[in-house]
């Protein structure tokens, strides 16, 4: 029967009148359901095998990179070398995210003296230009984004991905609305698309925004294409804090 191979609304109706036209239609249901489950599962699995793959590449090629930054912080300001902090990743799940230390230790006790000088107006995020909490080697890991990099780790680990939404602080998530928390829809990632269009330069509603447009269309080509343009984006220097 026509109708019964064409899934318009109108044979969609007329099956639905007959016994047989109500088993296909609840067959193709289940049938579209598994293609989907399918669909997204393997596209979850090959980006995870993605992140296995370069996190562990990146960390095998930055690794005498990783012992000179380790190495310039003791020498300025001492233990710790990597600060851990907690961040909010996919569905609200909460995860210790590593950097490498770019402030004094007590950087969190002095954090309402300087929330004045926030360039994030919307008051969500927090991004000031000369941090005085900064140390020397500080400033200049982070004008590089130097200091993400031990979050590879956090890859390897599966709490975040190579590409995706940066993952926030859970005083942030406390302040979004309903369609800001779209953004918890995916794993966070080290680089995104708001970080190689400006970085910090960005203000919250941008980057929600973006990181939206992210998930909404994501494919394996757009993770490479960030990927590619995030080492300009960061040896240009724009939009660092």
């Amino acid at each position: 029967m026509r109708h019964l191979l064409l899934p318009s609304p109108a044979s969609r109706f007329a099956a639905a009148l007959t016994l047989p036209g109500r088993w296909w239609l609840n067959a193709h249901a289940r049938w579209n359901c598994w293609l989907w489950r399918v669909a997204v599962h393997s596209a979850e699995t090959a980006k995870r095998a993605f992140d296995i793959a370069g996190s562990l590449a990146a960390l095998i090629l930055l690794g005498p990179l990783f012992l000179l930054i380790g190495w310039l912080i003791q020498i300025e300001d001492g233990e710790p070398v990597i600060f851990s902090q907690t961040r909010v990743g996919k569905f609200g799940r909460e995860f210790k995210m590593y950097k490498f230390r770019s402030m004094r230790p007590n950087a969190e006790a002095c954090l309402e003296e300087v929330l004045a000088g926030n360039r994030h107006k919307e008051g969500v995020t927090f991004k000031i230009k000369d941090d005085p909490r900064l140390t020397r080697v500080g400033k200049w890991i982070r004008k590089w984004s130097a200091d993400e990099l031990p979050q590879l780790f956090n890859v390897l680990k599966g709490d975040m991905s190579l590409v995706g939404p940066r993952p926030p602080l859970p005083r942030e998530v406390a302040l979004y609305s309903l369609a800001d928390r779209r953004r918890l829809a995916v794993k966070p990632g080290i680089t995104c698309l708001w970080q190689i269009s400006g970085r910090s330069e960005i203000d919250f509603s941008g980057q929600v925004k973006l990181d939206v447009k992210y998930i909404e269309s994501w494919s394996f080509m757009t993770d490479l294409k960030i990927l590619a343009m995030t080492v300009p984006a960061v040896l240009s220097g724009k939009g660092a804090c």
